[in-house]
């Protein structure tokens, strides 16, 4: 439909070919600074969340990784991540707590209250655990301390659980768009999928806003509500599609021996 143009989509003769050949829905989308600004929300949000994600999650599995001996807290602290995968506040509280610590409309409403994902730390703690502990031995003779070994031996050996969860994280946040619309109180705010969720919804305010603007009044005449609208949509699936490729052979390794080791 983005590929086609107006006229055949409008008479329903466009299925899976395109017809009548036209890169100008993907030409109108580009310039719009709107869509861009949204991009660009999304981006950092990714760069800083996932950032975020993996520092928290490493950090937090490598103790739990340990024996009771080594960290005689560990099961205290296990559970008291493990009750908030099985009960939440609910949705007012956390939106709440969020507003009275000032973060609404800022980038960090969308990153520090999903910080630390429960499940990807089970991930990488199982992964930890299932590594050779002679290793560590080896290291601590050495005069190695711990972060030293969580450095040179264990974060090199978990590549494949850690490109599993970093997908993960970099989908969540992408793909994320309810906290946006909860959070982001002006629309220059909202990240890509919170902005196309609106788009959908009134593909028409997409144009009627662009109509308004000089430099779009000759794009309109090739486009319409559906063949941006799927030009948008395309648009936001490019870096997920461009990502996996270069993560996909850590993935089913790292999910498999996560789950299994320990």
């Amino acid at each position: 439909v983005s590929l086609s143009n107006t006229t055949a989509v409008s008479a329903g003769e466009v299925k899976f070919i395109p017809v009548g050949f036209t890169l100008k829905s993907y030409e109108f989308v580009i310039k719009s600074r709107e869509f861009m600004r949204a991009v660009g929300v999304s981006l950092k949000r990714v760069f800083l969340g996932v950032s975020v994600n993996m520092l928290l999650t490493v950090l937090t599995a490598y103790p739990l990784s340990k024996e009771k001996k080594a960290f005689k807290w560990r099961g205290f602290y296990a559970w008291f991540f493990m009750i908030t995968m099985l009960f939440n506040a609910g949705l007012i509280p956390w939106y709440m707590s969020i507003k009275y610590t000032g973060l609404i409309d800022t980038i960090w409403a969308l990153i520090i209250p999903g910080a630390l994902p429960v499940f990807n730390m089970l991930v990488v703690l199982n992964f930890f655990r299932g590594l050779p502990k002679e290793l560590e031995e080896a290291a601590f003779i050495d005069g190695a301390g711990h972060w030293k070994i969580l450095w040179s031996i264990y974060l090199p050996l978990s590549k494949p659980s850690l490109a599993t969860v970093a997908l993960f994280c970099i989908v969540r946040h992408w793909n994320s768009w309810f906290d946006g619309l909860i959070l982001m109180n002006k629309s220059i705010h909202y990240p890509l999928q919170s902005y196309l969720q609106t788009i959908i919804i009134k593909p028409e305010v997409f144009l009627s806003t662009a109509a308004g603007k000089s430099n779009y009044r000759l794009l309109l005449q090739f486009v319409n509500a559906r063949t941006t609208r799927a030009a948008q949509i395309f648009i936001a699936m490019i870096p997920i599609m461009l990502v996996y490729p270069f993560l996909q052979k850590y993935f089913t390794t790292g999910l498999v021996l996560g789950s299994v080791k320990g």
